[in-house]
Parts: structure tokens; C-alpha cells; sequence
């Protein structure tokens, strides 16, 4: 049998000898039967080096909103690259973006520019830290904040080891975190509005912040539950902590201002990234100026040799524009596409026995697939998700969807681009009628 994956495979052998475990990201090495290499992209299609052709639903881990390669946005990177690369100073680009974000954002009267929204979370928790002189930040179980020491604190922690309902951990997957770090965290658990406010009490007067995904996509695609907004925005209020957004995912993607604007909040601090640069190294921390004076005065440090890099300060433009462009049609037509083909998986699953149940917004949504005996109805928490999704069987569905070129998300998470229509949702519906027939027909449990 011919192996459609062999040159990656080739690749990615000669990789390992120079990189380390051969990818740049840990998570890329999650990818079977291989990490995948890819050579061109074009709006919602992407192509690897054997040739195989998908209906890229990855898009990027979500930072190519406006697919892949749009000619707009390269004809933009290309006129400054001609003109200058860096600056490590300032560009009228910057202010270009600035008022750009400024004017769609809701929370955004001030901005600073980062390279990744790793960064950005940091600059927010040094930031909430110093506003209030105060050493904790709240965040909820199963939230990811980037990858460094602060913001996987409590991110995916097993099973027995998540404690109890009431104190959920503040256990930190990597190894090498300064322990210290994890003291400066209290975990509460998402949708869970009246547990919320039993450790805002228990800890008073000592939590900065609270952190949060408006809508949890790096975990299940798990929107707010009624009133879980409102009581973060009460609690922040009443008790002078600042509530920080962390949009990386949902923001201009759920709407032009984010999910602040589609559920009708405005915080203090808010992370934009991925969709903000269109696959370019950028992100954004806007705020209130209030919450930003520390930066203004220069009492809290944000420094970054890239940052307002004016190639990322070109794609940003672009992308902002075009997001503007747009005008009524989006979220609206991202949000229908993706309605149309969360219903279609499940028509497709149900046909073949098979018990996912996508859940989402649309312009992103989660394949949650059931665990035999689990229980029907939305997953709220990180814990229901634990206890509901077969991992294991989402695996094996994946890659028969890989092998019939659609491509998903590894665990399981899906994104509409702004280049995605009709006809691509139709076509990927058929290529995943296929990939459901082979997964009904070989799927064995353990």
C-alpha cells in the first residue's frame, strides 16, 4: 500500500537529527501518523509535500482568519519589506493599528504590541499585579493562558490529580516552572458562577485579577453559562480586581470587536493574537487607560526588541481593513458556515452510529465525542469534559478525516476562515461521510 504521507515522514526523520524532537512546538509532535509538512496554502485549502490536498478547518491553530495567503495581506508584507523589515523604533504603522484596534474593541482605550499572546498574558499579570498591589490571579480549571510558567498553571491536569470540587489544583504540566509561581494562582472551576464567588471570598483582598477565555475554545469550545460574565464583571467591581480577557482565540473572530462585543461586556485588559496578525508573529494587550496607567508612567516594564515590527504592522493593518470591509456579513456568514457543518457532522455521526456532538459559537466549535454511557447535553466544565470525551476514539476519527482530506485540529477543535464558503463546507461534508464510514467500520474500543 502506498504511503500518502511519505516525504513527511522522510522530513521529519532528517529533523530529528537537528531539531529538537523534530518540531517547533511540543504539541505539533500530537500529529499521526506523523507531524505533517506543507508546502503552499490557498484560501481554506493547504497542500503538503506528498500532494495531498485538505479542507483546512486548522487554519493555522486559528491565527489565518482570512485563510491562507490572501493576496491582499501579501501584496501589504511585501510593499514594507521593500521599504524595511525593522525599525526597533517607531513606524506610522503602529499608530495605524493602534486606532484600528482602538476603534472595534471595546476595552481597547489604550494599546501595547507583543510578539505572541504568551507575552501578552504576562504583560497583563505583571500589569493587574502592580495596578493593585496585590499577589494573586484567579483563573478557572482547564484554561490556557500560553505557555509559560503563569499561564498553564492548572491547564489539563489528570484526573487524580485535580482535587477536589471545591479546591481544584494548581498543578502545572511542565516540569522546570518556578514553584513560587504556583502559589501566586487560585483556580476556580469555569461556569460555576457561585463557585466563583466562594474563592473570590475565601481569598479577599489578595486576588489582582481574573483571567479568563470569554468562551473556553482552547478547552472544549465551552461558552459562558447566563451570568458567568456578569459575575466576573461584579466580582472585579466590587472587590478592585481587574478582569482581564484573554481573546486570543474569540477575538475578531466572534465579531469585529470580539467576544466582548458579541456578549456585551467590556473588560480592563484584554489579549488579542493570532487573528489580530493574520499568521504573522503579532498580539496586542489593550485596556482601559486606567488599568494601563502603570505602562504609561513606566513604573511596570513592557519592553520587547520586536515589538511594532512593521511587517507584523502591515499584515495587521490589512487584516483589520478587511475584517471592516466586511461590514454586517461577519461573524453572520462565518457563524451560519460553521452552523451548517457543526449539523452536518452530527447528521453524519448519527447515520453511522458514531456519538459526536459539536458544540460552539460556530466560527469555532469543539468534536466532542461521547464516551459509551456518557451523558447527552452541552460539556460546561473542564471536568465534564474529562469525564465525557473519548480522546482516544477523537484520535483515530481525525486521521481518518486527514486521510480524506479534511484537516481538523488534533484535539479537537475546528475553525471557520473568513476564505471558507459554501461549496468548501459541502465538499468537506462528502469527504467526511467517507472518513466517518472508515472510522464506523474500523474503530475498535480498547
Amino acid at each position: 500500500m502506498t504511503d500518502r504521507y511519505a516525504a513527511s515522514r522522510r522530513l521529519h526523520e532528517r529533523a530529528i537529527h537537528s531539531i529538537a524532537a523534530g518540531v517547533n512546538s511540543g504539541i505539533r509532535k500530537m500529529e499521526q501518523p506523523v507531524p505533517l509538512y506543507f508546502q503552499k496554502g490557498s484560501g481554506p485549502r493547504v497542500w503538503d509535500v506528498d500532494g495531498n490536498e485538505y479542507i483546512d478547518f486548522q487554519i493555522g491553530q486559528g491565527a489565518l482568519l482570512y485563510g491562507h495567503a490572501p493576496a491582499g495581506m501579501a501584496d501589504a508584507i511585501a510593499a514594507q519589506a521593500r521599504l524595511g523589515t525593522h525599525w526597533a523604533a517607531q513606524c506610522e504603522l503602529e499608530i495605524d493599528v493602534a486606532e484600528r484596534i482602538q476603534a472595534m474593541v471595546p476595552g481597547a482605550e489604550n494599546v501595547r504590541f507583543n510578539n505572541s499572546a504568551t507575552e501578552v498574558v504576562l504583560s497583563a499579570l505583571r500589569l493587574a499585579r502592580a495596578h493593585t498591589g496585590r499577589p494573586l490571579i484567579l483563573k478557572f480549571e482547564g484554561a490556557y493562558h500560553g505557555w509559560a510558567d503563569e499561564g498553564l498553571v492548572g491547564f489539563a491536569p489528570p484526573a487524580d490529580r485535580w482535587g477536589d470540587d471545591e479546591s481544584p489544583t494548581r498543578l502545572h504540566p511542565s516540569r522546570g516552572v518556578i514553584p513560587e509561581v504556583l502559589d501566586t494562582f487560585v483556580v476556580a472551576r469555569w461556569n460555576d458562577p457561585d463557585h466563583l464567588r466562594r474563592k473570590v471570598a475565601e481569598f479577599r483582598g489578595r486576588i489582582a485579577a481574573i483571567i479568563f477565555e470569554p468562551i473556553m475554545c482552547n478547552t472544549c469550545c465551552m461558552e459562558p453559562v447566563p451570568g458567568m460574565i456578569a459575575t466576573i464583571r461584579e466580582l472585579c467591581d466590587s472587590e478592585g480586581m481587574l478582569m482581564i480577557a484573554d481573546e486570543t482565540i474569540t477575538g475578531f473572530r466572534t465579531a469585529p470587536g470580539g467576544a466582548q462585543e458579541s456578549l456585551g461586556f467590556v473588560p480592563d485588559l484584554t489579549i488579542l493574537g493570532k487573528a489580530v496578525g493574520g499568521g504573522l508573529p503579532f498580539a496586542a494587550l489593550a485596556g482601559r487607560r486606567s488599568a494601563m496607567q502603570k505602562i504609561i508612567e513606566g513604573s511596570v516594564v513592557h519592553a520587547g526588541t520586536l515589538n511594532g515590527n512593521p511587517l507584523c504592522l502591515a499584515a495587521s493593518k490589512w487584516c483589520l481593513d478587511h475584517i471592516a470591509s466586511l461590514g454586517d456579513q461577519h461573524p453572520r456568514v462565518a457563524t451560519a458556515l460553521g452552523h451548517q457543518m457543526m449539523t452536518g457532522l452530527r447528521t453524519l455521526a448519527d447515520q453511522h452510529g458514531i456519538p459526536l456532538r459539536p458544540q460552539g459559537p460556530g466560527p469555532a466549535f469543539h468534536a466532542v465525542l461521547l464516551k459509551p454511557g456518557a451523558s447527552e447535553g452541552p460539556v460546561h466544565d473542564y471536568r465534564d469534559y474529562v469525564r465525557r470525551h473519548d480522546a482516544t476514539r477523537w484520535t483515530h476519527l481525525r486521521r481518518c478525516l486527514l486521510d480524506h482530506g479534511v484537516r481538523a485540529i488534533e484535539r479537537g477543535l475546528w475553525f471557520i476562515s473568513l476564505a471558507h464558503r459554501e461549496e468548501d463546507i459541502r465538499e468537506a461534508l462528502e469527504k467526511c461521510a467517507a472518513a466517518f464510514a472508515v472510522h464506523a467500520r474500523d474503530w475498535k474500543p480498547a
